[in-house]
């Protein structure tokens, strides 16, 4: 298949393309640095152009409500829209598991994403994930000051982002699914520990403070929102055995 992978080069879109390549697929890139731009529309046309499927796992750096919702709407009707010209088979979106517990701030982006998806006239697939393992290093350097490491309380159960990818060319080859099964980590696990294994692995020897962030999106996390249920696929590794073999991150 050819495979259009829009935000190929973000934590799980690197892994998409180099599981797809792995499996004989070809593999094209979506993003600004290769020439096109969901939320202005340039080049998407010509980057679907005899695609048979689009996986979009996009994102955007924003905890506004506002900001999210405007970002996944737009950029969701315009891969939708340039998806029915182009005669694309299968559209497959990577969402969050538990953000219709959890409506708000990126989340309520995520839910207006999924909603655009729903109603296109493409064959369309939407797989919800939890947070990834990279999760925890990604809060901890937005939370850092002045050498003293800031560790948010959420109850998470991470996946690693590569075994993610696998699962996501699966459902591209099984073919159009709507509302697939749920896919999460093997176990439930407390964000503020992970954070603190995490620096500690990257060499941080300073304080970590656990703390109850602010928001509706986190008190949510807290009361655990945003877990699997019951019938979600549960797929290692764990973080800690993620974290052994992972590179130290600068």
């Amino acid at each position: 298949m050819r495979i259009v992978i829009a935000g190929g080069t973000g934590t799980v879109g690197r892994h998409i393309v180099q599981a797809a390549q792995r499996r004989g697929h070809d593999a094209v890139v979506l993003a600004r640095s290769t020439g096109a731009d969901l939320t202005t529309g340039a080049g998407v046309d010509a980057a679907l152009d005899g695609a048979d499927a689009a996986v979009d796992v996009t994102s955007v750096a924003t905890m506004s409500e506002s900001n999210a919702v405007r970002f996944f709407e737009t950029t969701a009707k315009t891969l939708a829209s340039v998806a029915r010209r182009t005669g694309l088979g299968h559209l497959l979106i990577l969402s969050i598991v538990g953000i219709d517990r959890a409506p708000y701030g990126y989340y309520a982006g995520k839910l207006a994403q999924e909603r655009v998806v729903a109603r296109a006239e493409t064959p369309w697939s939407i797989v919800r994930a939890t947070q990834f393992h990279e999760f925890a290093g990604q809060i901890a350097r937005q939370a850092r000051f002045a050498g003293v490491q800031l560790a948010p309380r959420a109850r998470v159960q991470p996946i690693a982002a590569a075994v993610l990818a696998e699962h996501l060319i699966d459902v591209l080859e099984g073919g159009p699914a709507g509302r697939a099964q749920d896919v999460a980590g093997p176990r439930e696990e407390q964000l503020s520990a992970l954070i603190r294994e995490q620096v500690r692995h990257d060499g941080h020897r300073g304080g970590v403070i656990p703390v109850s962030m602010p928001g509706a999106q986190l008190r949510a996390m807290r009361k655990g929102a945003v877990l699997p249920g019951p019938d979600a696929l549960r797929v290692g590794p764990t973080f800690a055995e993620w974290l052994s073999s992972s590179p130290v991150q600068g």
